[in-house]
């Protein structure tokens, strides 16, 4: 028995060496209610095929990891009830007991990365949380991405999480952060986290040569590098603005004893309630802006020969 189901759909493409975007699937099973879950899903990876590459949502479906889904396979996911949110700790744990859960940035990259698909779209990465210096609370995306030779496409770390120090980790972990097309690292909601990137290319050629150039240098088995896309600017909310709504939401998290993986979903819910669904507008915004640019990544790596 295969550890996991590659779709016929990706399977073709990636035995032709076209292009193939992976997403993740907790925006699906954490990131709205259903049936609109389902409707982002679709529209994110019709966005994909159009600039020319074959979407693979990545999913646990009643124990069984899949490497794109049919129709069938994402409606059952997209109204699943209580599905499990998974990263790399339980992963095999959802897949031994028959479990459905959506799978975050590093369960999605490792998944990604075993079937040799080279870039992956998502909106934020997971980070190091508010006070982590006291809660240890650091995602494991980060430990994800120093090891999984996966480009990921993202709008930055979440704004709710400690953007400096996340950057911080990204660089003793040897993670290259690359901006695409400005100077500033975006902050997720925000195009300008008020940080300068490490590193900046303006052009999906330029970033798909950068791949290529670190696949060829497998001897000194790098990992992952983040591509961090700004928000469009019609769609972005302010950080100064953001940042007010972000810390009522977090001072109320800390008051309700909200912790563990029941952060994050808790505070982008309440975030939602206090921006009387602004932020939710914005975050579909910027998953379809992440899917366009990482479908031309895609597609110009596939034209090196470098899609796995």
């Amino acid at each position: 028995m295969t550890a996991f189901d590659i779709s016929p759909e990706v399977a073709a493409a990636l035995d032709a060496g076209t292009a193939v975007v992976a997403l993740e699937s907790t925006i699906i099973t954490h990131g709205m209610p259903y049936p609109d879950n389902l409707a982002m899903a679709r529209s994110v990876e019709g966005l994909i095929r159009e600039a020319g590459a074959t979407p693979a949502t990545i999913a646990v479906i009643d124990g069984r990891l899949h490497v794109g889904l049919d129709k069938d396979q994402a409606e059952a996911l997209a109204a699943a009830q209580a599905p499990l949110k998974l990263s790399r700790a339980d992963l095999a744990f959802a897949m031994a007991r028959g479990l459905t859960g959506g799978t975050t940035v590093a369960a999605t990259m490792m998944a990604a990365h075993a079937a040799g698909i080279a870039v992956f779209a998502t909106g934020g990465i997971g980070g190091v949380h508010r006070g982590a210096e006291t809660s240890f609370d650091i995602s494991a995306d980060l430990d994800e991405l120093a090891r999984t030779p996966v480009a990921v496409v993202c709008a930055g770390a979440k704004a709710i999480l400690d953007i400096p120090k996340t950057l911080e980790v990204l660089e003793t972990r040897g993670v290259p952060v690359i901006a695409y097309g400005q100077d500033a690292v975006p902050a997720f909601w925000s195009r300008d986290s008020g940080l300068k990137a490490p590193l900046r290319l303006d052009s999906a050629d330029d970033i798909a040569g950068f791949i290529a150039t670190r696949a060829e240098l497998s001897a000194f088995e790098h990992g992952g590098m983040l591509i961090a896309n700004p928000v469009p600017q019609a769609d972005e909310i302010p950080t100064e603005e953001m940042q007010i709504v972000i810390e009522r939401a977090v001072g109320e998290a800390q008051q309700a004893g909200i912790g563990g993986k029941a952060v994050t979903p808790w505070l982008l819910e309440r975030i939602l309630r206090i921006t009387d669904g602004r932020s939710l507008r914005t975050n579909i915004a910027l998953v379809e802006n992440n899917a366009r640019l990482a479908a031309e990544i895609a597609v110009a790596l596939a034209r090196k020969g470098r899609q796995s």
